[in-house]
């Protein structure tokens, strides 16, 4: 346990905090960084050396550079800003666009003013666009990688004057400090805001248990007057009152119980063990409050191959508990009859990693709204319940090395899949 307050901060800032490798992500933020590296790289191309003309200009490390740009332009990339492959994506081309490929630039113009100008810019911008980890570890190693090559390859010019290297030693510390504090204090105030957020919906769910305790006394009454006075004509319409109600209070409590787990969406425990897929699955299956024998008869549970993953059973039981309710409300938006493999939940194994599927032939998610669905507090607004519960399931699944993702249409169905690593002891 840390004691000292600075290790206390470090350990949360650099160990605790989630890492945001694409920050305010959206297929139209990627869209529009993707153009204005197409575009900007050819428009400095031509001012460098054509309008305002530098000692050193490199067309083709200029048109490579745009075609970096466009890969944040194709929609592989740009559709889902949450996939890690368009967050590697994403991470490597600012990582060559701006510490690899300005500093060549720089050396090779000798450090000159525009070039010293042009280097604080980029410090700006890389921790304008990634979290400041990623942009301090990238600024680093960018600068060496570039320095070093230049050593090899790059064209004979002269370094930097050794009376300017103060000069811009300042420079360099003022953006660089100034971009690390903005930097993290942004994200400070994005974790505080969310936080707050979550814990008040945490208390309104749990205020929410006062009335239910209300109805579950009523529903008591009832079934004692029952008791009392069984020969009533509608003895037999007051007991199933009761009992309906009962299982309202039941099914709330199990709601209140998930939107609670759901609100600690930033203080989840990193504790671990051993989990079987299947055993989790069927325990989870078997204790969930389904309103009625139909809407449980239509879960089909089809274990192919068990695995075991390290990771919480309470948090992926939580995990299960969203995917299966958000399913159950797109079949109920669909109309459906309930009918048995409606739902169906497969365990399994793919390339040597463990998988859990849950499939549902409910209303399904549009393809617009795919990109979006696991950012806190999102809502389709049709009724299929998907939002931050899948904020929560994202953590908890990325959190045990693994991933989820999702394959839908609308109004065919849904198929969400976890992909975990196999423990292998």
């Amino acid at each position: 346990m840390l004691q000292n307050p600075v290790l206390q901060w470090l350990h949360k800032e650099l160990m605790l905090a989630p890492l945001e490798p694409i920050l305010h992500p959206s297929p139209w933020r990627l869209l529009w960084l993707g153009l204005s590296i197409f575009l900007g790289n050819a428009l400095f191309a031509w001012i460098w050396s054509a309008w305002l003309p530098q000692p050193y200009e490199n067309l083709l490390l200029r048109v490579l550079a745009s075609l970096l740009g466009c890969s944040l332009m194709t929609r592989q990339v740009n559709h889902d800003p949450g996939r890690p492959m368009t967050q590697v994506v994403f991470s490597l081309v600012f990582w060559l666009e701006l510490p690899v490929l300005f500093t060549w630039m720089y050396l090779g113009n000798s450090g000159s003013a525009v070039w010293l100008a042009t280097m604080a810019a980029m410090v700006l911008i890389y921790y304008h666009v990634t979290d400041w980890r990623l942009a301090t570890l990238g600024t680093i190693t960018g600068m060496l990688l570039a320095w070093g090559l230049f050593q090899f390859f790059g064209p004979a010019v002269p370094p930097v004057a050794q009376s300017q290297h103060a000069v811009h030693a300042v420079v360099f510390t003022f953006a660089w400090s100034v971009a690390f504090m903005l930097n993290l204090s942004s994200a400070n105030l994005r974790r505080e805001r969310l936080g707050s957020t979550l814990a008040t919906m945490g208390i309104m769910a749990h205020e929410l248990r006062t009335p239910l305790s209300t109805v579950a006394l009523i529903g008591d009454a009832i079934e004692l007057e029952v008791q009392r006075q069984p020969d009533q004509p509608h003895a037999p319409q007051l007991a199933r009152l009761a009992q309906r109600l009962h299982t309202l209070v039941r099914n709330m409590n199990h709601q209140i119980d998930m939107q609670i787990a759901n609100a600690k969406l930033l203080q989840l425990p990193h504790h671990t063990g051993r989990v079987s897929a299947a055993r989790l699955v069927n325990d989870v299956v078997a204790a969930y409050p389904f309103s009625s024998s139909r809407q449980r008869e239509c879960v089909q549970v089809l274990v192919q191959h068990d695995f075991i993953f390290q990771g919480s059973a309470t948090q992926f039981s939580q995990v299960l508990d969203n995917l299966i309710k958000n399913a159950l409300h797109s079949l109920m938006a669909a109309d459906s009859r309930y009918p048995r493999g409606a739902l169906r939940i497969e365990v399994g194994r793919m390339r040597k990693r463990g998988r859990i599927v849950v499939a549902d032939e409910g209303m399904g998610i549009g393809a617009a709204l795919l990109p979006q669905i696991f950012k806190p507090f999102f809502s389709s607004n049709r009724s299929t319940g998907h939002g931050l519960g899948l904020a929560f399931c994202q953590q908890v699944v990325q959190s045990a090395g693994g991933s989820i993702h999702v394959k839908s249409t609308y109004a065919v169905g849904a198929v969400f899949t976890i992909e975990l690593p196999i423990s292998s002891s």
